[in-house]
């Protein structure tokens, strides 16, 4: 991928655009996570009902912790699982705005294991919202032609990288122990959570 088609998927996210982008699940919608007018364009694109709340992907566990406060156990957790297809919910800091969390107090961090990914998470200097690039109840997209027309339509930049795995990432509540959602490694998370 030339490198002028991240810098411009990066210039895109932190102009308040949207960009599509792969991880090693499915493909993912970015906007920047810390800007609410950009979150409720990555809402809007999906049809997303606003009561239910969006992770944001970050570069490293290190950038995660400037944007949640994590416990020892989480943190051992993301040292653990990270990057990977995992979603770790972790208490959110000031910056991190009420729309991305439905008003909650916690906020799911993402590092993707993808190198596409991670290099837009570095590239965009900003945490970028974590969800699947498809209008909501509809299936996620593995490829680029999988792509909903109305995403292609709001995203002002998509990076192919070929096709994902599929499998969404496992949801996790490491401090109350609870799987919100099993998806990739849902086995070994639940195993580390009984044994931790």
């Amino acid at each position: 991928m030339p490198p002028s088609s991240l810098e411009r998927a990066a210039t895109a996210i932190q102009n308040g655009d949207l960009v599509v982008y792969p991880t090693e699940t499915v493909y993912g919608l970015a906007g920047d996570a810390l800007d609410a007018d950009a979150v409720e364009g990555v809402f809007d694109a999906k049809g997303r009902d606003r009561s239910k709340p969006v992770s944001m992907a970050v570069p490293s566990v290190p950038a995660a912790l400037e944007y949640v406060r994590a416990t020892t156990r989480e943190r051992e957790f993301m040292a653990t699982f990270l990057p990977g297809p995992v979603t770790v919910l972790c208490q959110r800091r000031d910056g991190v705005p009420d729309i991305l969390t439905a008003g909650g107090d916690r906020v799911g961090i993402r590092v993707p294991d993808h190198p596409l990914a991670l290099a837009l998470t570095e590239r965009a200097e900003t945490p970028i919202t974590a969800t699947s690039a498809n209008v909501s109840g509809r299936e996620s997209a593995r490829e680029v032609d999988d792509l909903d027309p109305e995403i292609r339509e709001r995203a002002a930049a998509v990076l192919d990288g070929g096709e994902t795995d599929g499998t969404e990432s496992t949801v996790v509540n490491v401090s109350s122990g609870e799987v919100h959602r099993r998806g990739a490694m849902a086995d070994e998370i639940e195993r580390w959570l009984a044994e931790n």
